[in-house]
């Protein structure tokens, strides 16, 4: 949930990495489908979604995407290309909830081993 929000109104913030992602393995229809899916059932639930990592190439595939996002959805998708932003992105989500991976301090752990 974001810092500061009530109980009951949680919102939640997505991380999309990109870090590995090679046009070969790019599923521009599953990310199409995802965000139509969080639009489509918990429009509200979704306060940001930060994208690290992004390769250049991707952008192009980005703004195909992109044309099937509704606006009020693409108001919260942050690509995070400089240190400006990936301040922000730090801040946003806490340094202590967000994996050391993308500069916080959390230990981030396979889910089946939770």
């Amino acid at each position: 949930a974001v810092k500061g929000r009530e109980i009951g109104n949680e919102k939640l913030i997505g991380v999309l990495d990109f870090q590995n992602i090679t046009y070969r393995n790019v599923d521009a229809r599953g990310l199409i489908t995802g965000f139509q899916f969080l639009q489509a059932y918990f429009p509200e639930r979704l306060a940001k979604c930060y994208i690290v990592h992004m390769p250049r190439f991707f952008v192009s595939v980005w703004r195909m995407v992109s044309r099937f996002i509704e606006k009020s959805t693409l108001e919260k998708i942050v690509i995070v290309t400089n240190d400006d932003e990936k301040k922000i992105f730090i801040e946003e989500i806490g340094e202590e909830a967000l994996p050391v991976e993308y500069g916080g301090k959390a230990i981030l752990r396979a889910i089946q081993d939770v």
